[in-house]
């Protein structure tokens, strides 16, 4: 029974809680997540966990933020003239735009809002999150020579998703 490596496509299905048991996220109870190992297709820390388990597998995984989406970075907290925004739309907390930035294009969500300021957070949201993965390995092959070239999984359903 093939084992996870890099090149494998795995299939699982998992559960994502934070620290308090909060679910974040799960797979689609009729569909398994895919991805192609070791080509940075989902966060570091799960992936090296997965190394080596085989289909039927079931683990915990804890990921520490360093390993996961990273610690939330002060300087990615800040706030932008309301006259920047579209005119015409109510800003609210918890809102999300995409803006331009030095480096390049980001998500911005919305965490307060003034008269005349909108401050925004660019951090990820699970950014600084201690996360907790519930996993079921259900599939593990060998990746074929076009998913290796590309990057990333052709599966069953062709559904590509990057936790990264």
């Amino acid at each position: 029974m093939q084992t996870i490596k890099n090149g494998c496509v795995v299939g699982f299905n998992y559960k994502l809680t934070n620290s308090e048991g909060q679910l974040l996220d799960q797979s689609k109870s009729d569909a398994a997540f895919e991805y192609l190992h070791g080509y940075n297709n989902i966060i570091p820390g799960l992936e090296k966990q997965l190394e080596g388990l085989k289909a039927g597998d079931k683990k915990n995984v804890l990921v520490q933020p360093e390993d996961g989406y990273g610690l939330a970075d002060e300087n990615r907290i800040f706030s932008v003239p309301k006259s920047n925004f579209p005119q015409g739309v109510e800003i609210e907390v918890g809102m999300q735009f995409q803006s331009e930035g030095p480096e390049g294009t980001m998500v911005v969500a919305v965490t307060s809002v003034t008269e005349d300021t909108v401050n925004v957070d660019a951090n990820h949201p699970l950014a600084g999150q201690t996360l907790h993965f519930d996993v079921e390995i259900v599939a593990v092959r060998a990746g074929t020579e076009d998913e290796l070239s590309h990057g990333h999984s052709h599966g069953p359903g062709g559904i590509i998703i990057n936790l990264v």
